[in-house]
């Protein structure tokens, strides 16, 4: 097979999302342990709305090619690897690079998209399935019957925990705006106004508290997050979309929280405090790997037999990427904005 040339779309540097530009180059043939793939869909998650704007914890230098996630079909493998990948539709965690045509990704990453999915289905619960489920059931450890507040309901993570949730018998309370919340309701949780008096609103429906937070906008909007559980309850922080546009070093606003989330953690008050991030321990690859494997596994059979809908915002062509990262930073959609390949667009 000779060598094929791959569209990428580059971040250059801290720009606006008409900054991004698109580039030509050649791959070359995997290497041993390694699958070409030739990307059918990846998207548009908070991480690449961070790194634009050089605020991702640990992105690369500029430029880079961005992409946290791709789902697509292996078109050659290298040595060493089955070749019965062959031909097959399979998803990955990429961190960066999946904003491309063709990728080379280790095999060991590679996860199996079920028949019953298609590319633009099974993209919207890669990330967002995995962060998702880890979450729900690997850190706060839910159970049936109990009540967890979901901020950003409406957001590819947030709508996808509320779907999770709703499929373990879990009850949902989530914030969104007062325009998404009809979406929000319809994905089985209770709408709260995120503009209002939150912990007003969520009282009202669990004057007790509630048993799980999650909460990716961090900032001062976290003692709130905390302060509504009950005895015995789990906050699970991922994020701190609440300082993206702080100036300034980006480790500080994660390093605060990190101090707070350990001093509350301190404290003889009976609740439990975390940072999520779907990074932690890749140092013991071959764990990291069973992880994501069996997590998103789980997640695309709650997918393929109905129990999960795809939530996609829009469907916009690899070239035309700008357009897609403005309109998911735009805070006007529901669920994740999924960028296709050229056979797919």
């Amino acid at each position: 097979m000779s060598n094929i040339i791959a569209t990428e779309v580059v971040l250059p540097g801290r720009v606006e999302p008409e900054g991004l530009t698109v580039a030509d180059r050649e791959l070359p043939p995997p290497g041993p342990g390694e699958a070409l793939v030739r990307m059918e869909a990846t998207g548009v998650s908070f991480a690449e709305q961070q790194m634009r704007r050089g605020k991702y914890y640990d992105q690369p230098a500029f430029p880079f090619v961005p992409g946290y996630d791709i789902v697509g079909e292996v078109l050659v493998v290298g040595a060493g690897v089955d070749p019965a990948l062959v031909g097959r539709r399979v998803a990955a965690l990429t961190k960066i690079g999946g904003w491309s045509s063709h990728l080379t990704v280790s095999a060991g990453d590679l996860v199996p998209v079920p028949d019953g999915l298609t590319a633009e289905a099974a993209e919207t619960f890669v990330v967002n399935g995995v962060t998702a489920w880890q979450m729900l059931h690997r850190k706060a450890k839910v159970r049936a019957g109990q009540t967890i507040l979901v901020h950003g309901a409406n957001g590819g993570v947030g709508s996808t925990l509320v779907q999770l949730a709703n499929a373990a018998g879990i009850r949902v309370t989530g914030t969104a705006s007062a325009r998404n919340a009809d979406a929000v309701a319809a994905l089985g949780a209770e709408p709260v106004d995120y503009r209002g008096d939150v912990p007003a609103q969520v009282r009202a429906l669990s004057p007790g508290g509630v048993d799980a937070v999650f909460d990716h906008v961090g900032g001062p909007g976290i003692v709130d997050s905390f302060t509504l559980l009950a005895p015995g309850g789990t906050l699970v922080s991922y994020g701190t979309a609440a300082t993206k546009n702080e100036e300034g070093d980006s480790r500080l606003p994660v390093l605060k929280l990190f101090i707070r989330l350990l001093w509350w953690n301190a404290l003889p008050n009976k609740r439990n405090a975390s940072f999520y991030n779907i990074w932690a321990g890749r140092r013991r690859r071959n764990r990291f790997r069973a992880r994501v494997a069996e997590d998103l596994g789980a997640v695309f059979d709650l997918a393929e037999r109905g129990a999960l809908h795809p939530q996609i915002a829009a469907r916009i062509p690899l070239r035309e990427t700008a357009r897609a990262l403005a309109l998911a930073e735009s805070g006007t959609v529901t669920g994740k904005v999924v960028i296709v390949g050229d056979a797919e667009a």
